[in-house]
């Protein structure tokens, strides 16, 4: 092979593993996994969630419960690498079934807010190619996107499917790249979708992906529109996951 990222091995003999002790938790399944902190903290403060577990170490994070159902939420980090690690010891912990709620780039024009459940993602990262073998996209499980679509339907929250194009540099976002994504039917761009699809094929989990439509790439003029400032869109995001991931 004439580039490292293209020797796929699906071999199971790795010198580092995930593992979390639970036996003394109770079992939990479903796993929301969100990017907006402040929901988390929003949620901690009305004691709608509880901690679950702490995890030590370089990059330390909190698992919480919800506190009226066996549903897992963490903060993510940000990127394939740190956010697909993290999901790694949730399957570790013995989840399942893992809804994503994040922001995007929006590549095709629509309102800032808008909901898009992920179909596929466009592998330009490095953390699939570790758990797939190679490919240009990768596919999120069909009857999962149904689940969700249904879900959303019977919610009466507008969105669309789509497909992403998942990064690893968002400061190399160049217009050439992100006319060609265009060209191959991306809608979106963000930095974790291939990754966590890979993953979670890789460990034979349920994943889905919901991704509202935040800063605008679709002009010569990137425009933030002031995304990460929409609270009430964000809180009820995570709401609509935790209900819908236990139906993955």
């Amino acid at each position: 092979m004439p580039y490292p990222i293209l020797e796929f091995d699906d071999h199971d003999d790795v010198f580092i593993r995930p593992h979390c002790d639970v036996s003394h938790l109770p079992k939990v399944e479903n796993l929301v996994i969100t990017f907006f902190k402040e929901v988390v903290d929003e949620l901690l403060e009305n004691k709608a969630i509880e901690v679950y577990m702490n995890l030590k170490g370089e990059n330390s994070y909190t698992f919480y419960k919800f506190i009226d159902e066996p549903t897992l939420v963490f903060h993510g980090g940000i990127g394939g690498p740190l956010c697909g690690g993290m999901m790694e010891e949730a399957i570790a912990m013995g989840v399942k079934r893992i809804l994503f709620c994040g922001g995007g780039g929006i590549l095709k024009p629509m309102p800032v807010g808008h909901c898009i459940v992920i179909h596929s993602a466009i592998r330009d990262e490095g953390t699939s190619y570790h758990y797939a073998k190679p490919s240009r996209e990768i596919a999120v499980d069909p009857v999962v996107v149904k689940s969700i679509e249904a879900g959303l339907n019977r919610l009466g929250v507008p969105h669309v499917v789509g497909k992403t194009w998942t990064t690893d540099a968002f400061y190399r976002e160049t217009k050439d790249r992100v006319k060609r994504r265009q060209n191959e039917g991306a809608i979106l761009v963000e930095m974790e979708q291939a990754s966590l699809i890979a993953i979670a094929q890789f460990r034979k989990v349920k994943y889905g992906a919901i991704v509202y439509a935040g800063d605008d790439l679709t002009s010569d003029v990137w425009d933030s529109r002031s995304w990460q400032s929409r609270q009430s869109v964000r809180s009820r995001l995570v709401l609509i996951c935790k209900e819908l991931v236990r139906d993955l």
